[in-house]
């Protein structure tokens, strides 16, 4: 296990990072569940088509099919989550929630995959959790008012409902391959948000406006965000340990803050290159350590 099975998570924490940046350019007129159909829909079916174009064929058990529906239930509840909490919270109570995602992460591999940790991964995992707060200090200051409690306790069960589509997914990610897992788990979240957007849209009144940023956002956030990002982060899981891949999130708001400097012209403070290195040391720890 080494810092090559990280690359693949490290490029989907990147990709996610960018939806900080794509924010800004107008995505938030659409309501975030109806949001979060547009990008899983768009993204299912460019994972769908890419594994129609690999020819990849695939026969599945009665228990898989459970499984993908269950990983299905897990997506929806984490976009649909997500992007309201997103909608009720300040950027720096989203960004510190975000790191609880590895440690739900972290936890249900212990539990659930049976992994053992070494006082290397562990040192690593807080040394990473320490680089990220600094991260977003330096990038919003770290700030917890300002946000609804319910937007708060939306993000904590948003990134719970990650972590258990990581962790729940292994078994089918290791039988069938990242990509067969990361579409069939899209593709049965697509009916579920779409009921969800549909309520939203009835009860808002609100429509979709098709504006060149909307536009934009959506095929950034299910092409980029969705598509690539799951592929790589499920590619993580087939190769190496939940507890390696969970580090890797913390890479995502040192990607925001970087994107958001340069085509934002965002200030950051000098934390933030210090959180940088602090953050990149704990993942280096992490990913070269031995499981017991």
């Amino acid at each position: 296990m080494g810092l090559r099975d990280a690359a693949a998570p490290l490029a989907a924490a990147g990709l996610w990072g960018g939806m900080y940046v794509v924010s800004k350019w107008g995505f938030a007129s659409v309501p975030p569940v109806t949001l979060a159909f547009l990008r899983i829909v768009v993204g299912g079916v460019a994972l769908y088509v890419a594994l129609r174009a690999l020819g990849t064929e695939a026969s599945f058990s009665s228990r898989d099919r459970r499984g993908f529906l269950r990983l299905g239930a897990w997506v929806a509840l984490t976009l649909a989550t997500q992007f309201v909490g997103t909608d009720r919270t300040t950027a720096s109570q989203g960004s510190l929630l975000t790191m609880l995602t590895p440690v739900f992460t972290l936890l249900l591999g212990v539990t659930m995959l049976n992994e053992r940790l070494t006082w290397r991964s562990t040192g690593g995992m807080a040394l990473a959790g320490v680089g990220t707060a600094l991260v977003v200090a330096g990038q919003y200051g770290l700030s917890i008012g300002g946000g609804s409690a319910v937007g708060v306790a939306v993000l904590f069960v948003a990134s719970a409902a990650w972590a258990a589509y990581t962790v729940d997914g292994a078994r089918l990610v290791r039988k069938h391959g990242a990509l067969v897992a990361a579409t069939y788990s899209s593709l049965a979240a697509v009916p579920v948000l779409g009921v969800l957007a549909a309520v939203e849209l009835a009860m808002t009144g609100a429509t979709v406006p098709l504006t060149p940023g909307v536009v934009g956002a959506v095929a950034y956030l299910g092409l980029a965000s969705t598509a690539a990002a799951w592929f790589l982060w499920y590619r993580g899981v087939e190769r190496t340990t939940a507890t390696v891949v969970a580090a890797c999130f913390f890479a995502q708001p040192l990607v925001g803050g970087v994107l958001g400097a340069l085509l934002l012209g965002e200030t950051l403070g000098p934390g933030f290159a210090v959180g940088g290195v602090v953050m990149g040391v704990g993942v280096a720890l992490v990913s070269t350590a031995r499981t017991r």
